[in-house]
């Protein structure tokens, strides 16, 4: 089935360079935790690696990776969106770059591989939350109440499909059970270790619904921080490994 490409955005890496990226209906835009997590990536990894997209939306991770020279060819990247493999596929085609990219839920698509490094940019906010977030405009999100769902089931998954020595980074937003991930975190790897932290304040669209926070925060789905008149939420990246 062939998906239309409706749009072209846009996302800027560090070093200034822009891509232009094709998106569709049903595909995740890139946002700030999608920036932060090819920081965190930055900072770890020196070395070309075999690097695993998991939940790939446009493919801008792997692909900001593969222009910085930081991972080998091909990129493998997966997401459940039929839409989004199209327009990764397209993306790395325009940007030349080699790719494996299947349509699939997590691991589903890559079973018996393994990788050097896995990037989880699945989603991680709590349900009702996204349900009415800017972030989502209808696309699905299975991620339970207070957003662990699709987290837990990667970190239990993820060793399986890590080369020895290999890093998962994961992130973790404060619109989800965070102490509920790190805690299954630290079940499954061997080391955490936060490599990027960045609070932002809440989008109006959220502010809105403010009883429904509240009443998430009181149940311990969320964590909130109100400083100087805002609403203040906060993204962790962290990186996961075995001894």
């Amino acid at each position: 089935m062939t998906t239309t490409i409706e749009s072209e955005i846009s996302f800027t890496l560090e070093n200034g360079k822009e891509l232009a990226l094709m998106i569709a209906p049903g595909v995740f835009s890139p946002t700030q935790t999608t920036r932060l997590l090819i920081q965190a990536v930055q900072k770890v990894i020196s070395t070309h690696m075999s690097l695993l997209d998991l939940g790939c939306g446009t493919g801008v991770v792997g692909l900001a990776l593969h222009l910085q020279s930081l991972v080998k060819s091909p990129i493998y990247a997966s997401d459940l969106s039929s839409a989004a493999v199209h327009c990764s596929r397209e993306n790395f085609s325009v940007y030349q770059c080699s790719a494996d990219v299947r349509e699939g839920s997590l691991f589903e698509p890559w079973l018996g591989k393994k990788f050097d490094v896995i990037v989880d940019d699945i989603s991680g906010i709590a349900q009702d939350i996204a349900v009415i977030s800017p972030w989502f405009n209808g696309i699905p999100c299975e991620t339970g109440s207070d957003g662990t769902a699709l987290v837990i089931n990667v970190l239990r998954q993820a060793s399986t499909y890590l080369n020895d020595g290999g890093r998962l980074f994961f992130p973790v937003i404060s619109l989800s059970n965070v102490s509920l991930i790190l805690k299954e975190a630290e079940k499954n790897f061997d080391k955490i270790e936060m490599v990027a932290r960045q609070e932002w304040p809440m989008p109006v669209e959220l502010k809105e619904h403010m009883p429904l926070l509240k009443k998430l925060e009181s149940e311990g789905h969320i964590k909130l921080k109100e400083q100087f008149g805002m609403v203040l939420c906060y993204t962790e990246i962290y990186c996961a490994t075995h001894s």
